[in-house]
């Protein structure tokens, strides 16, 4: 496998992976996150994390197949340039706990016994132009075939799902308990291929038994 085959798959899992938890000061709590356009995460934080020297987050959870990803985080404002950003994780999770907002740079990751650097994995969304586009059409007028693609891709049978997010990697759709990830391959290119990509994921006739409603 290439480098950069391994860094693709390691911003993949990232991408899949937006529930974990986050260490500090010897405190380890849960934590819901998104990936900003320029590929920075974002969610909202208790004051104690913006204030701690070493903070570290584990995707999807504390153990050694985790994605250790070490972090520093600026405070930003839920107002102003930074309020799209917040929306964002509000239309992917609903609604904070925390008031506070902060933006989280990845100086570092540990990754499948590999070390990356930061810069790696935050890689911009070339599709952030057309993304709003994007969901807004598969909204409006392909609900059924992002249900089709959820249970063939994810085997999970979302009843009610709503596509928030588009990258070249995948599509994140909004269940009614949690975000469901819809891989691509290959990556997707454009706002066309973006439709071209659901339609295909959708296409399967042999998908499985639907499970558990997402």
């Amino acid at each position: 496998m290439s480098e950069a085959e391994i860094i693709t798959g390691a911003r993949a899992f990232l991408r899949a992976n937006l529930t974990g938890t986050i260490g500090f000061d010897e405190e380890f709590i849960p934590i819901k996150l998104v990936v900003a356009p320029d590929g920075a995460l974002v969610a909202p934080v208790m004051v104690a994390m913006l204030r701690a020297l070493d903070v570290v987050v584990f995707l999807p959870e504390e153990d050694d197949a985790a994605m250790q990803l070490q972090v520093t985080l600026e405070e930003i404002e839920d107002k102003g340039e930074h309020a799209a950003l917040c929306d964002r994780w509000r239309i992917y999770h609903g609604e904070p706990e925390d008031v506070r907002w902060a933006r989280f740079s990845i100086d570092a990751a540990k990754f499948d016994g590999r070390m990356f650097d930061g810069m790696a994995l935050m890689e911009p969304n070339p599709l952030a132009e057309a993304e709003a586009r994007i969901c807004r059409r598969v909204n409006a007028e392909m609900r059924d075939l992002l249900r089709k693609a959820c249970l063939r891709a994810a085997e999970v049978d979302v009843e009610d799902p709503r596509l928030v997010g588009v990258d070249p990697l995948g599509f994140d759709v909004r269940g009614r308990f949690d975000v469901v990830r819809i891989d691509a391959d290959p990556e997707i290119v454009d706002e066309a291929d973006a439709f071209a990509a659901l339609e295909e994921l959708a296409s399967d006739e042999d998908a499985p038994d639907a499970p558990p409603a997402g």
